[in-house]
């Protein structure tokens, strides 16, 4: 019995090659056609995210407002209130007077519509009205589309 290195050399490499090529198959086949996972629902706007980027200035970062300016969002009867005006208020501003808490301001609001997307109204309004001791219903982003 002869040994022929070159044959046995050759025959191994032969099988490692076919061995890595079926791998690389399987990989790729498995990757290429397993099931993705696709999300139910697009990402919804973080509430809490949209009133530090747009509100917080004014309003104050825990919703306490600006003294003699701007009134509090938090233990707040407005903000708790008619969900249609809540909505209102975002989307138009607001250059009236109004009472809050017993203390009135005439500080102006401005729009928010066009700003802010009926997402992030709803999520910004929800956030508010479930937040600082406030507990009112959540805001839908078809509520936000049905006021404007």
């Amino acid at each position: 019995m002869t040994c022929h290195p070159e044959r046995s050399s050759r025959s191994e490499r032969s099988r490692r090659i076919a061995a890595v090529t079926i791998c690389v198959c399987a990989v790729l086949a498995f990757g290429l056609f397993a099931p993705q996972s696709v999300p139910a629902f697009a990402a919804s706007p973080d509430g809490a995210a949209v009133y530090a980027a747009n509100c917080a200035t004014c309003h104050g970062a825990s919703g306490q407002g600006t003294p003699d300016a701007v009134p509090p969002l938090a233990k707040d009867s407005y903000a708790v209130g008619d969900p249609k005006k809540c909505i209102h208020t975002v989307l138009a501003g607001m250059n009236d007077q109004i009472v809050v808490n017993g203390k009135t301001y005439n500080g102006g609001m401005p729009p928010w519509k066009g700003v802010l997307t009926n997402a992030q109204i709803a999520a910004v309004l929800t956030y508010v009205r479930s937040s600082w001791g406030n507990k009112a219903s959540a805001i839908t982003e078809r509520q936000v589309a049905a006021t404007k």
